[in-house]
């Protein structure tokens, strides 16, 4: 691929600096774009109960906020430093994901509203100039080749993050799950009084065993708590990433036409 006349996948693009932090940057909008899709769902149905409807109802916000930033961000295109824009956008975007490392059980619609909003206005701030950066600096005729090579890198970010994703969730819930459950023993005089409270209330409902519902509900306690645990592990995850991101926009340089940036990324 990097020394054939005729390579059937030509990767020479990537020599180009511009074209291999934008597709960098490329691959992990994938995995903010497709993994907070993933996320938000996942919490309200598992943490809150909701049925797709009510998912539906809690997070068009994003939507609405990418539909109405998106010609905002084509004219901010032209006027300033791409580099900026998409610093702007990156660090919008880990201040999302960070105010969603605080989430609760009871978080819900108005608790969600802003993490959404900063969601769909960072990612079309950081999705337009990428484009123009990643491919405005290349030779006329390597952009039809990089510019298929661009798109793959935001979709195979996006089945990589997803699976990382789903991976650390599992594995931080059952870290959680296994540290709660140390303080939620018969040694513990904390748990032991609270089971006794729940079993009180239990025992006021006929026809029910009311320590078993106790056990019961306690133990689906803890396993909440893993659950939102691992949640808040995977949003300071991502965090991390878009703020490191941000940085790496430092290490790119200015296309000389901005206005005259390639469109070849969707």
């Amino acid at each position: 691929a990097f020394t054939a006349e005729e390579p059937i996948v030509d990767l020479r693009a990537f020599t180009n600096v511009n074209f291999a932090f934008g597709s960098l940057f490329s691959f992990v909008v994938g995995i903010g774009l497709y993994g907070l899709t993933y996320l938000y769902p996942v919490f309200l149905g598992r943490i809150r109960g909701y049925d797709s409807m009510m998912i539906g109802e809690a997070l068009f916000v994003s939507g609405l906020a990418m539909f109405f930033t998106a010609p905002v961000a084509g004219i901010l295109s032209n006027k300033i430093d791409l580099r900026l824009m998409m610093m702007i956008g990156f660090f919008g975007f880990a201040t999302g994901t960070w105010w969603m490392t605080h989430l609760t059980a009871d978080w819900d619609f108005y608790e969600l509203l802003i993490p959404q909003i900063l969601r769909g206005c960072s990612m079309m701030l950081c999705m337009v100039p990428i484009n123009n950066i990643a491919l405005g600096t290349l030779p006329p005729e390597r952009l039809k080749n990089a510019s298929g090579l661009f798109n793959l890198t935001r979709n195979l970010g996006g089945a990589v993050g997803l699976a990382v994703i789903n991976t650390v969730l599992i594995d931080r819930n059952a870290f959680h799950y296994a540290r709660l459950a140390e303080h939620v023993q018969w040694g513990s005089a904390e748990a032991q009084q609270k089971l006794q409270n729940m079993t009180m209330n239990f025992e006021q409902t006929a026809g029910l065993d009311a320590t078993k519902a106790a056990i019961s509900k306690l133990s689906g306690m803890v396993q909440q708590q893993a659950s939102l645990l691992s949640f808040m592990d995977v949003f300071y995850m991502l965090t991390v990433l878009f703020a490191t991101l941000g940085l790496f926009v430092l290490f790119i340089r200015k296309p000389a036409d901005q206005a005259g940036g390639s469109g070849g990324g969707h």
